[in-house]
């Protein structure tokens, strides 16, 4: 049986963050640039995430969240 653990450090994939946020990916990298979203943070060659913690913080206050 495997457990899932889900840390802050633990990483999104876009169509994640998108399901957890209700943001399109447009909407996402739109508020990354003028700082309102966590930045991602590059996981491979042509791959991104965002951590789980980073996430979280931004929801917690969507209007207010700066990077």
């Amino acid at each position: 049986m495997t457990e899932h653990y889900r840390t802050s450090l633990a990483i999104l994939r876009r169509k994640q963050v998108e399901v957890e946020t209700g943001l399109a990916r447009s909407t996402i990298y739109d508020r990354m640039k003028d700082g309102t979203f966590p930045a991602a943070i590059k996981i491979g060659v042509k791959a991104v995430g965002w951590r789980v913690g980073d996430i979280e913080k931004f929801l917690a206050n969507p209007a207010g969240f700066r990077a």
